[in-house]
């Protein structure tokens, strides 16, 4: 499990806060985790487990999914404390003036950010209360 945590996890995760995690783009990540999984515990594919027991077996609550979420939520907060001035909340506000194609927008990283959001009810503005952003957003299991 250590070596799942430092080696795989950590190269999955890497640069996940930016990440506009699309339906696909999450089957992929979800698909290379359990296949790490798989290998790790030497369990085929033809033996035809299920993710879930697999999970179950090697001791893995959440999806590394959630874990994205959790880690772009936690860089949301961070950003949105920063200065005005500051680059990172000048590129997290700024809207291009290009002209878009016709069809429906792909879903944008605020959008992500605004359904895990809502998913764990964290309102606009707490992110300044860092406990609390950090209770809300699951860093923490405690309460305070």
């Amino acid at each position: 499990m250590n070596i799942y945590n430092v080696l795989i996890k950590s190269s999955l995760l890497y640069g996940s806060e930016t990440w506009r995690l699309a339906e696909n783009n999450k089957r992929r990540v979800e698909a290379t985790e359990m296949d790490a999984l798989r290998r790790s515990a030497r369990i085929l594919r033809k033996e035809r487990n299920r993710n879930v027991t697999i999970r179950q077996q090697i001791g893995l609550e959440e999806s590394i999914i959630k874990e994205t979420e959790q880690n772009q939520l936690i860089w949301y907060g961070h950003v949105q404390r920063m200065a005005e001035g500051r680059l990172p909340k000048i590129t997290l506000k700024w809207i291009p003036k290009q002209k878009r194609i016709g069809g429906r927008p792909k879903k944008n990283w605020m959008e992500c950010i605004r359904k895990a959001m809502t998913e764990r009810n964290l309102k606009e503005g707490q992110w300044e209360d860092r406990k609390r952003w950090s209770l809300g957003v699951g860093q923490r299991g405690t309460t305070f």
